[in-house]
């Protein structure tokens, strides 16, 4: 395994970066927004942790690109893009939102249904997108 990075790791992260911010900004600002204060309005903080915020997405992209995307180029399949990274977002969200709801009183068994699909999506999205960008112009 090559662990040195180059130009293009660089490009391709920032690619896929950018275009996973603005999937998950739309689900945020304009979908999830009123759902997750609906189901979990007792558990938000009143003003998000940005930097806390900002750690997850450089933290998740990276490791949606070294997982899925950089396997998904090598191989030059837009295939393993779409499903290795739908399964990617659901491993990782699932994490996050199975121990909640094993954990936390009263975590909605929605919130985590929910969340299980929209991570797989938004990380298929994302590793598809970005591989479909990074072939067509890199």
């Amino acid at each position: 395994m090559n662990l040195s990075l180059t130009w293009a790791d660089a490009r391709n992260y920032v690619i896929a970066l950018v275009i996973f911010l603005a999937i998950d900004m739309v689900w945020l600002t304009v979908i999830a927004k009123n759902l997750y204060a609906q189901h979990l309005g007792y558990l938000m903080a009143p003003k998000a942790k940005l930097l806390a915020a900002l750690i997850f997405y450089l933290l998740f992209v990276l490791g949606l690109q070294f997982f899925v995307l950089n396997p998904a180029l090598a191989a030059g399949s837009w295939k393993m893009a779409l499903f290795a990274g739908m399964f990617f977002g659901l491993v990782t969200y699932a994490t996050y939102d199975l121990t909640n709801l094993a954990t936390v009183k009263d975590w909605p068994v929605l919130i985590t249904a929910l969340d299980l699909i929209w991570g797989s999506f938004v990380s298929g999205m994302t590793a598809f997108l970005s591989f479909l960008v990074i072939r067509r112009f890199f």
